[in-house]
């Protein structure tokens, strides 16, 4: 059994397998390399047998999406570690090191990350993880480097450790046996805050996650959906939902849905405000199918509760990013949080 398994879930990625699987390969020593991919119509199975025979290849037979299709990988990798790694992330050498070592020395700790800078903007975090990340009050993911829209120059402002809530699904370091324990990623979500709910479930478990700021990986994002897709909005809408409903204390999940309401019609809102009508529509149809699939949620949330060891977890902020953000003008984790102890700050 390999220490570490680098899992590199594709559809259709035959060009970011080119430009990026290379320096996986060369980067990533002593690690399985394993490529699941799930029912490409491009080269990319022709491209991985001619060109990376080294590396493992998982075929499906057709497209589990982002949660279900890992899951199903993951079942068939033999590993002490896992480490799910986007297509469309560049890897510098000794990449793996930092992380490993840390895990060896912390076994309280399930996950953990990489530091995220942007590919195309390489001084800058990138979104979707950036320095590791939080929830706010009301349920909205943000990070260390990013608030809403502004992601920031990386500066070492964030290098230092600090306990978090999720890391990013990109670049994800994670304890195989802790990974099951809490039931792994769920299907259901197909992609978009999918690592979120694993983490957090593991973190009410009493795991620590972390991100190693020794180690730094470069992230193109908006491969497989582009920013603007409806679709990509339905899903971030439907599964936040379904993302609180699993794991928010009894005591919290009902005032949070109720503003949740009044906030994603205001979004709805300001989607046909500026000419996507396709986003605006997808808030509601998320709405509506998070009420339809609630049911098949409710074994889950209940596990989830009896087993929490930490409810609420502290890296579920009292702030509300939006009220710090569009009222209050602070654009930053740093300026959200300005002392080493304000985690708690409220609105």
């Amino acid at each position: 059994m390999h220490r570490i398994a680098v899992v590199i879930l594709n559809w259709n990625g035959e060009k970011m397998l080119r430009e990026f699987l290379p320096d996986v390969v060369r980067c990533s020593q002593g690690a399985e390399i394993v490529v699941a991919d799930n029912a490409s119509t491009d080269a990319s199975l022709q491209l991985l047998e001619q060109e990376f025979p080294m590396v493992r290849r998982i075929v499906f037979d057709r497209n589990h999406g982002f949660a279900q299709g890992y899951h199903l990988a993951l079942q068939q990798v033999e590993s002490k570690y896992y480490v799910l790694l986007n297509n469309d992330v560049q890897v510098e050498h000794d990449w793996l090191r930092p992380m490993l070592e840390y895990m060896e020395a912390h076994p309280d700790t399930a996950a953990c990350q990489p530091k995220l800078r942007c590919h195309w903007n390489r001084s800058h975090f990138e979104y979707a993880g950036a320095c590791g990340g939080y929830i706010d009050a009301l349920g909205y993911p943000y990070c260390r480097g990013r608030v809403m829209g502004t992601v920031e120059e990386d500066r070492g402002q964030y290098d230092e450790h600090a306990p978090l809530l999720w890391a990013t699904g990109a670049a994800l370091m994670v304890r195989s046996d802790a990974y099951w324990q809490a039931g792994g990623l769920d299907g259901r979500f197909f992609a978009h805050q999918e690592e979120i709910d694993l983490c957090w479930r593991l973190r009410s478990r009493g795991y620590g996650i972390a991100c190693i700021a020794q180690s730094t990986v470069w992230h193109v994002g908006g491969g497989t959906l582009p920013k603007d897709s409806p679709y990509k909005t339905y899903l971030n809408f439907r599964n936040n939902l379904l993302l609180l409903y699993k794991n928010l204390p009894a005591g919290r999940l009902d005032s949070v849905m109720r503003i949740r309401f009044w906030l994603d019609a205001l979004a709805s809102v300001q989607f046909l405000l500026t000419g996507k009508w396709g986003s605006s529509l997808s808030v509601w149809r998320a709405r509506r199918d998070f009420f339809r699939m609630r049911p098949q949620f409710a074994a889950d949330r209940e596990r989830n509760l009896r087993e929490a060891v930490l409810s609420p977890v502290p890296e579920q902020t009292d702030v509300s990013i939006l009220w710090q953000y569009y009222a209050r003008g602070r654009k930053t984790f740093a300026d959200i949080h300005q002392t080493k102890n304000d985690i708690k700050q409220h609105i």
